[in-house]
């Protein structure tokens, strides 16, 4: 798949609505679930035998697919892909006076883990090739602002420990993942991988989310797969797998009838019922995959000669689940930005911009951050276009 070089010049959005509209039809919402395998069989399995709580036969089934499919030792299914976030980072050894080095051209879950974890999210400047973190600009910032106090990487600005970085894997694009583990062995600071979006992406031959320490995915209403509302802690580590699920589930020790918690822990388990859903939804995601890949196809080449914008492909060391497709103006410019989303959604057509920068929402303007002109310079180019799976048919 390739997309043609840029030029600078002006966008025409009634061409890009006949782009839209040449791939999907006259009406298309952004991303939309779609079930057409044995979700309803499996639901109704587990409300006639009375299994629908966190507890169940699905959750254990899903949890082993999904193992199966990341390529790790443990997965533990949550009731959201926020509570695997927080899960994960907590599990990573992120605590209370912590900075995590964390996208500003993210979803606004990944930094609120962050500050649920005590911690304080510390925003890096993102690469225009994989909209991820930028692993290289990240090293130089790293040995400006770093510096090694008893073994641990310290803010010099902040005299706050660097604890982990959070790479977020947009759109379901894999972030170069070699050069940011090299940072992060080099810094000696934990990587975490949030996999939200990227449930069938692969970077260099290996699932994302499977490569960091530990890692999050979503299974949201509007993600390639959905269990209504669910996520999941993914890692290699045993130990730290065992330890994810039984913080998930309060620190209950287990007993025959006692009630004995020997941590402060979660109730992050995903439900029996969501799981069911998950698990058809998991036997037909090859076939979503394929419709996604042949729908980006499409795109690539309906914008090929439409001049002042461009198609977004997958980096070429990566294998994306083109999870959001998006398109990206030649030139940083919100009015002709937002001039692409009036005309798209007036048609009938759902289409979003990037969310707003994290250090640009009031919660985290003061937080720590790096210079940020790549993601600023995204953020007034992008627009995620209609990618529900069916359309690739």
């Amino acid at each position: 798949m390739e997309s043609r070089p840029t030029t600078a010049s002006a966008v025409d959005p009634s061409r890009v609505v006949q782009a839209i509209r040449s791939v999907v039809g006259d009406r298309a919402a952004l991303h939309e679930p779609e079930f057409a395998g044995n979700e309803w069989r499996y639901v109704r399995d587990t409300i006639d035998t009375g299994w629908v709580s966190s507890a169940g036969s699905y959750v254990d089934r899903f949890e082993e697919m999904l193992a199966e499919r990341i390529g790790v030792a443990r997965v533990i299914a949550t009731a959201n892909g926020t509570a695997a976030l927080h899960l994960a980072l907590v599990m990573a050894g992120v605590s209370p006076g912590d900075e995590v080095l964390t996208p500003a051209l993210t979803f606004v879950a990944t930094p609120n883990a962050v500050t649920y974890s005590g911690a304080v999210p510390h925003f890096v400047d993102s690469s225009e090739e994989t909209l991820g973190i930028d692993p290289y600009r990240l090293a130089r910032y790293l040995d400006r602002i770093g510096e090694r106090v008893d073994g641990q990487l310290v803010n010099r600005n902040t005299g706050r420990p660097i604890r982990a970085v959070l790479p977020m894997h947009t759109f379901g694009h894999p972030v170069d993942l070699d050069p940011l583990i090299e940072v992060c062995e080099r810094h000696g600071i934990v990587l975490v991988e949030d996999a939200a979006e990227s449930i069938g992406s692969y970077y260099k031959g290996r699932h994302t989310g499977g490569i960091g320490r530990i890692g999050a995915l979503s299974f949201n209403g509007n993600k390639t797969v959905t269990t209504g509302g669910g996520g999941a802690v993914v890692t290699d580590d045993e130990e730290l797998g065992a330890r994810a699920k039984h913080v998930s589930t309060q620190a209950k020790v287990p007993h025959r009838w006692e009630y004995v918690h020997d941590a402060i822990g979660f109730n992050y388990r995903l439900p029996n019922l969501n799981a069911a859903l998950g698990c058809a939804q998991l036997e037909q995601l090859d076939g979503f995959l394929t419709d996604k890949r042949r729908l980006a196809e499409r795109y690539a080449e309906a914008f090929m000669a439409i001049p002042g914008i461009r198609f977004f492909v997958e980096p070429p060391f990566a294998r994306s689940n083109y999870w959001l497709n998006a398109i990206l103006l030649d030139e940083p410019d919100l009015a002709q930005r937002d001039a692409v989303l009036g005309a798209t959604n007036d048609a009938g057509l759902q289409t979003r911009p990037v969310w707003r920068l994290m250090h640009r929402l009031p919660m985290y303007a003061d937080a720590p951050r790096d210079s940020l002109v790549v993601s600023e310079a995204i953020e007034a180019r992008l627009v995620s276009i209609p990618s529900s799976a069916r359309f690739g048919r």
